[in-house]
């Protein structure tokens, strides 16, 4: 689940990621589906304004780089950093 209206303070200690590209809400849907294939049930908020992306349930570096992927295919840049 994709939360748009969060900010990043609102994702508790989850994995990070920066998604350079997403201009609307159509784009929050493709990010989140794109993450929803890799990692099921996922909670996530989006801070469309930045593109800062964050998992609250914990993910392995593996995980990780397979969402960085997953995003980027559906036509997106991650901040890699």
């Amino acid at each position: 689940m994709i939360d748009a209206g969060a900010g990043p303070a609102d994702a508790g200690d989850g994995q990070r990621l920066q998604v350079v590209g997403m201009t609307c809400q159509g784009c929050v849907r493709s990010v989140s589906a794109a993450m929803e294939r890799v990692a099921p049930g996922a909670v996530a908020s989006v801070d469309l304004s930045s593109g800062d992306v964050r998992l609250r349930a914990p993910i392995t570096a593996e995980i990780r780089a397979t969402l960085a992927q997953a995003i980027e295919a559906a036509g997106f840049e991650v901040a890699h950093g």
